[in-house]
């Protein structure tokens, strides 16, 4: 029976949009393997990790008839991307393996059965859907993800907070160090609602949200929106015909309210790609266990200065607008590069108390983004 047969590009990409979270090792082998699942021309693919589900369907051809099986995800990926982009592939089921053909290449991949790859319970206490453009979604992801926590005993750092309230969306990552806040308006009135997406969740669809770039096929509004559903242990996410399950994360976050300093009186607003180059080079002399650099406030100049065991030595001056206080304060220079290099603004503005008070960096383009940084003894 012919399971599929369409252009190699076709079955790739969407076999692509689902393998993205398959394990390599699993205790369960069949975790490894993708879900197909045919009725009529029409194929399902399903991947699962037990902790995420996802799910597309694609018109690939084929016997119009019914049909399930499992089938190693990565080898069939790797067949597929060495064969060229145009070329007619067909995938071919006998007994228990497939066998993949294109031109005068021949695979055969064996099978485990449909009825054993464990599918994810779906909740039923769903909140009410609301939606946002897959590239509003996928750059509030891009300004807070490197602030999330990795392998942290407070797991629920391992994550980002998704809150939905009233007309906004505020997503909130935070490693007990820093804290990134990235805000969106929402088209309608929501409930109060907060979810943390665990930290492969949050990767994988950013790997998966398209940012709205014209790829030349006119995709039609509705196929570039993102729809979202909370539940008490699970979000669910429908976005360009796939459908995405993730469990969350338990447990309290922090509440971010209370971390962002207020009523700040020294300023500076300063071209975010200059100063991130000059950290970039003071970073050099910095060592892998402490990346600490030093900032040195002074009207009209902005000092950065780092050392390291070796007594090494770099300093730089940069001219800046300000007329505040002048004092020095220590930061972690990775913090600091990391929002920077995830702004694509061309200003930044740094707000700072004095040289014990955790420093606000903040966006003078976009309102909705903030971000928290603790100084560090140097």
């Amino acid at each position: 029976m012919i399971v599929l047969k369409a252009a190699q590009e076709k079955v790739l990409a969407a076999l692509q949009s689902v393998a993205g979270i398959v394990e390599r090792r699993h205790t369960l082998p069949i975790l490894a393997n993708v879900l197909l699942k045919k009725s009529g021309s029409q194929l399902e693919l399903v991947t699962s990790d037990l902790e995420i589900q996802i799910r597309t369907t694609a018109q690939l051809d084929g016997d119009e008839s019914d049909y399930a099986t499992t089938v190693g995800a990565k080898k069939l990926g790797d067949i597929l991307k060495s064969l060229p982009s145009d070329q007619i592939v067909s995938l071919t089921a006998n007994q228990n393996k497939l066998t993949l053909q294109g031109g005068k290449s021949r695979f055969t991949l064996q099978t485990l059965p449909a009825e054993d790859f464990p599918l994810v319970q779906e909740a039923a206490d769903f909140g009410p859907a609301f939606s946002v453009p897959q590239k509003t979604l996928k750059m509030l992801i891009g300004q807070v993800h490197f602030a999330m926590a990795v392998h942290d005993i407070r797991y629920y750092l391992n994550g980002i907070l998704f809150v939905a309230e009233g007309k906004t969306l505020t997503l909130v990552a935070t490693d007990g160090h820093r804290l990134a806040l990235a805000q969106a308006t929402l088209d309608v009135d929501m409930p109060k609602q907060e979810v943390i997406l665990p930290r492969k969740t949050v990767l994988e669809l950013q790997r998966l949200l398209k940012d709205g770039k014209d790829d030349g096929k006119g995709k039609d509004e509705q196929e570039q929106m993102i729809e979202m559903r909370f539940a008490g242990n699970q979000a669910k996410f429908s976005f360009g015909g796939l459908e995405f399950v993730t469990k969350l994360v338990e447990g309290k976050f922090p509440d971010y309210n209370r971390v962002i300093p207020k009523n700040h009186k020294n300023h500076i607003t300063l071209g975010r790609t200059t100063l991130l180059a000059s950290l970039q080079r003071a970073a050099i002399l910095t060592s892998e266990k402490f990346k600490g650099v030093r900032l040195n406030f002074a009207p009209g100049v902005l000092g950065i200065a780092s050392s390291n065991a070796e007594q090494e030595e770099a300093k730089e001056e940069l001219d800046i607008d300000y007329g505040g206080d002048s004092f020095e304060i220590g930061f972690n220079v990775g913090y600091l590069m990391d929002v920077l290099a995830n702004m694509s603004q061309d200003m930044v503005t740094v707000s700072l108390h004095d040289a014990n008070s955790s420093a606000l960096i903040t966006n003078p383009e976009f309102e909705g983004f903030k971000y928290v940084v603790m100084p560090m003894r140097i």
